[in-house]
């Protein structure tokens, strides 16, 4: 799932890069990229936007998850703006 957040992040930084509604193409392309519950941050910066994606696994083995919890993944990619 690890990878599958990096890839949601990259996919949203980039949707958001070339977008005039950074937020929204970002939040509409990382949900589209992988089919978890994520939740999708844009950051906006005077020439760059910052994606963060998290999705919060659940672990769901026997005995180990009561003990472990579930496990956040996060991951953030950043992308110059380009005019659309």
């Amino acid at each position: 799932n690890e990878l599958a957040v990096e890839l949601a992040a990259r996919e949203g930084a980039r949707a958001a890069a070339v977008s005039a509604t950074p937020a929204t193409a970002a939040a509409n392309a990382a949900n589209r990229a992988i089919s978890l519950p994520i939740d999708v941050v844009t950051a906006l910066g005077t020439s760059t936007v910052t994606v963060t994606v998290t999705y919060v696994d659940p672990v769901d083995v026997a005995i180990i998850g009561s003990l472990v919890g579930p496990v956040t993944h996060t991951a953030s990619a950043t992308m110059a703006f380009e005019p659309p």
